[in-house]
């Protein structure tokens, strides 16, 4: 069985927050899915809690973090074309999330851009030509 990741966020409005990770491609899996969480499905392997501060507080005694004022992570996604990247950053922006808030990265084989969601968390959707990354690092293909 392939591993999975759970990436648990604290947002302020689940609804809005529902609609917003829907837009940028992700789908519901309402087993998982409450008045106090959602969970977002991107793929067999990525998934995304969206959980109220109650429910986000009922797992750690730490404070929640106000992903405006402080880094807490940077959530990077990979994608299959540049054309992607573009497309889920449109996306994110169309629905309520802030384009860019980290400097666009093109080294040719790489292509990346980042956008935050309605509650500050900051992704980072990235493009990766392998066999140019190995052709521009003098690495031959395993």
């Amino acid at each position: 069985m392939a591993r999975m990741i759970f990436v648990n966020l604290p947002v302020t409005d689940l609804k809005r927050s529902i609609a917003f990770y829907e837009a940028i491609g992700a789908t519901v899996n309402p087993t998982f899915t409450d008045e106090t969480a959602a969970c977002m499905v991107f793929s067999d392997s990525i998934h995304v809690m969206l959980l109220t501060p109650p429910k986000f507080a009922g797992f750690t005694p730490r404070p929640i973090a106000d992903a405006r004022a402080a880094s807490e992570v940077l959530l990077c996604i990979s994608c299959e074309s540049r054309e992607e990247v573009d497309g889920m950053v449109e996306a994110a922006v169309a629905s309520g999330g802030i384009a860019d808030p980290s400097a666009k990265q093109d080294f040719g084989f790489m292509y990346g851009r980042s956008f935050e969601d309605p509650d500050g968390h900051i992704w980072e959707p990235m493009y990766m030509d392998m066999q140019g990354f190995l052709a521009a690092t003098g690495q031959a293909a395993a």
